[in-house]
């Protein structure tokens, strides 16, 4: 077989590790993939986490190459030791993700590349000498987060190195908005259409009383990004006052959000739940929702 090279990113590689981002995404949710200008941007800066993106010191990606073929490629984080940084972050190293060819007859070589390419990672890990090492596979794409269950062939790489799951596990769900509760009236309870914390909110009130409130965020596809997820919506917050537990009234506020999904031209309703909380997942299903798949999130490199 043709000799495997790890180096840098060039920008003329840009094409094809766009392709092998969006056969990871493609695995794990349904209609959605992303451009070249939203991969070359989040090698650059990721503005959608306002909060810890600030905190990156420096950024590398690193490719594996092969017949002139990119088939594995990385991204890796180093954030500050400085004090304005959160104390979970300070002073580490990460690989923010990581992607490449599952084993093939055609590609015999994947899993060397994936090694060797690991390798690499943690070589870059140690010259920055941090006094942690993560990964995860938050490839630039919505959705997809944490260590999708999906890729086994990228977990047997993260367990080959010494990376251990040390974090929690989401369940990731998804429904057919036309599948959705349909909201039947109820005295004395109005619905009322304001901006949320993560999107649009729908707050159910009777006698001035909040009894609880769903978001739900439209805008998972960002125009000047070209990330296609047409269709597609995820619930930023879903609350119940637990006064009114019990009354269905989640079924009730997912119905009434369901008429405005519709009027967004939005046929797909997403939703994340811990793994361990049963109660949750079960609401969910009685709502039509159904289990997409689960990701586990946050990595460490703990060698044996």
């Amino acid at each position: 077989m043709p000799a495997l090279e790890v180096r840098t990113f060039h920008r003329d590689d840009r094409d094809q590790l766009t392709d092998l981002i969006n056969r990871h995404v493609a695995a794990v949710v349904p209609g959605v993939s992303v451009s070249v200008n939203t991969v070359l941007s989040d090698l650059q800066r990721q503005p959608e986490e306002s909060i810890t993106d600030p905190w990156v010191r420096e950024r590398v990606t690193l490719v594996a190459e092969q017949r002139d073929t990119v088939v594995a490629a990385a991204h890796l984080l180093r954030y500050r030791a400085d004090a304005e940084v959160g104390a979970s972050y300070r002073d580490i190293g990460e690989i923010d993700w990581f992607v490449c060819r599952p084993p093939a007859s055609f590609w015999p070589d994947s899993d060397r590349a994936a090694d060797l390419l690991m390798n690499a990672c943690l070589a870059q890990l140690a010259r920055w000498n941090v006094r942690a090492r993560y990964a995860s596979g938050d490839v630039p794409a919505p959705v997809v987060y944490g260590l999708p269950r999906n890729w086994p062939h990228i977990r047997a790489a993260f367990e080959r190195a010494g990376f251990r799951h040390v974090g929690d596990t989401e369940v990731i769900l998804v429904a057919r908005v036309a599948d959705l509760p349909a909201p039947t009236p109820r005295r004395s309870v109005t619905v009322e259409r304001t901006l949320g914390e993560c999107g649009t909110r729908f707050t159910a009130y009777a006698d001035s009383r909040a009894l609880g409130f769903i978001e739900v965020d439209t805008a998972l596809a960002r125009p000047e990004r070209h990330t296609r997820a047409a269709g597609l919506a995820d619930i930023g917050n879903l609350y119940i006052d637990p006064a009114s537990y019990g009354e269905g009234l989640e079924h009730w506020l997912l119905g009434g959000a369901a008429d405005w999904l519709r009027l967004s031209g939005v046929d797909r309703l997403l939703a994340y739940e811990p793994a361990d909380d049963t109660a949750a997942l079960d609401r969910l299903t009685s709502a039509g929702f159904r289990e997409l798949t689960r990701t586990d999130r946050r990595w460490e490199h703990r060698p044996r």
